[in-house]
Parts: structure tokens; sequence; C-alpha cells
């Protein structure tokens, strides 16, 4: 990924992942199915059961990986702001969303405050409005 992001640039593609693991695991799960036009048995019937447990854990690896970046994220965010915002702000920052905060982390610091006041009064009520707001943006390379 390229260090300089932009909104447009910003989402991250993981070509084992999404051009590899994947899709293998979707083909098996199609290819596990269509063995059963060939008949019930004990066999057939396994295999579209393990084919959607390979297809479930895959992508469950991909979710728990994200859900842990999104709690980190939420953490370095809150710390971040702890330095960075006024102290009546400050204060507020536990009524941010995670959404919120996962859009904020690309903000720097200079429009950071600016930003939170508008999440907080309800205009940006998400990671996508927040990011489609930010002028300068802060780059992010290090995600899952």
């Amino acid at each position: 990924m390229s260090e300089t992001q932009t909104y447009q640039t910003h989402r991250q593609w993981v070509p084992l992942w999404h051009f590899v693991a994947l899709p293998i695991a979707l083909a098996n799960l199609i290819i596990a199915g269509m063995g059963l036009k060939q008949g019930f048995s004990f066999s057939t019937i396994w295999v579209v059961v393990f084919a959607i447990g390979f297809a479930a854990a895959a992508y469950l690896a991909r979710q728990q990986a994200i859900v842990v970046q999104n709690r980190l994220i939420r953490l370095e965010e809150r710390l971040r702001m702890r330095d960075v915002l006024s102290e009546g702000l400050r204060g507020r920052i536990g009524e941010l969303n995670t959404s919120q905060l996962i859009g904020l982390r690309f903000a720097p610091d200079a429009e950071l405050a600016g930003l939170v006041e508008r999440c907080l009064s309800g205009q940006l009520a998400d990671a996508e409005a927040v990011k489609k707001e930010i002028k300068g943006w802060r780059s992010d390379t290090l995600r899952a």
C-alpha cells in the first residue's frame, strides 16, 4: 500500500485473502453444493457441511482480526484525543461511537477538534461521513 493515502485510496486489499483464500473457500462451497446433484449420501452431505465450515472459518478469521483492529483503533484514538483536544471536548470522548473513532483516525491533529464537535452534534454519524470531511489525510498503513 502506498504511504500517501486519500479517501479514495485508503481501503486495503489483502491479495492472499481477497484473491486467493476467499475465492477458494467460495468455490469449494459451490462445488460441494453441485456435488449434491449426483445424489444424497453421507459423504456428499459431509462434503457440503465441511465446505460450509471451511467458508465460515475463513470468514470468521478475517472478522476477528478486524474486531481486534477496531478495538486498538478505538484505544489509540482516545489516547490521542486526550493529548490533542481541549478540556471541554476531552470530557466527551466517551460519547463518540466506535465507527466515528475509526473515521477520525485519518484526521490530522489540526482538524480533529472540529470533526469531533461535528460528531458529537450528530452531523457525522459514522466512519464514512467523517472520512469524507477530512481535508488533510493522515495515513494509516498498519492495518490488518
